[in-house]
């Protein structure tokens, strides 16, 4: 179990450390539906992230009965953990480079957050996770690694709940410091969203380094090339 996490925790980390999804937190939390909204929109990642485990992960299995070997399954997480790796290096030289991260909503989305209803909320959180290439190769590279390391059904599904809500931390931190002190959160969130506005490409370009790297190497010792 130890190992699986040594693979899920940065997985998690480098999926909830996605700056334009906190500052669209934090610019719902302050529109006129407020937490609503902010609530409605990590229920939208949530279900998403969820429907995908229970899909991909019901086909994993399927596909292990019928292979009946678990070296395919340590085959397919390293092989998703190469292409995460690189994905995420590409990431990384690509704003480097360009100044802009390829995940990242355009401007005129960022300002029309601010009057978002919860209904709208709801559906732009689940279809922004949903069109997220990287988020799907997140997802995907988790399932493979929960399939690889042999957990046991009940076991894996908490294992897997376990990733969804460290993998949204961040977002729900914000919700919830909305929630418990609102009076002290507006200046406190404000101060959150103008750091992360001046600071994503640096969060991206350091993001993508250390886990690229990591998932990288991982990835070329499971296939025995490290």
């Amino acid at each position: 179990m130890a190992e699986l996490w040594s693979t899920l925790l940065p997985l998690a980390v480098a999926s909830a450390v996605v700056p334009a999804q906190i500052v669209i937190t934090v610019l719902l939390l302050r529109g006129p539906a407020g937490r609503r909204a902010a609530a409605a929109w990590v229920a939208g990642m949530t279900v998403v992230r969820l429907g995908q485990g229970v899909l991909f992960g019901l086909l994993i299995r399927s596909e292990d009965v019928a292979s009946g070997s678990s070296d395919d399954a340590g085959l397919v997480a390293s092989v998703l953990l190469l292409v995460l790796g690189i994905v995420l290096l590409v990431t990384a030289g690509r704003a480097a480079v360009a100044g802009d991260d390829p995940d990242a909503p355009p401007p005129r989305w960022m300002t029309a957050f601010d009057s978002v209803r919860p209904g709208k909320a709801f559906l732009l959180g689940a279809g922004l996770l949903a069109i997220s290439a990287k988020s799907w190769v997140f997802t995907l590279t988790a399932l493979g690694a929960i399939d690889a390391a042999e957990v046991s059904g009940s076991a894996a599904g908490l294992t897997y709940l376990g990733f969804v809500v460290l993998a949204q931390s961040l977002v729900l931190a914000v919700l919830v410091v909305a929630v418990v002190a609102p009076r002290r959160s507006d200046a406190l969130l404000e101060r959150v969203s103008v750091w992360l506005d001046e600071h994503d490409r640096f969060i991206v370009i350091g993001v993508g380094l250390v886990f690229g790297s990591w998932f990288l190497l991982k990835a070329l010792d499971g296939l025995g090339l490290w």
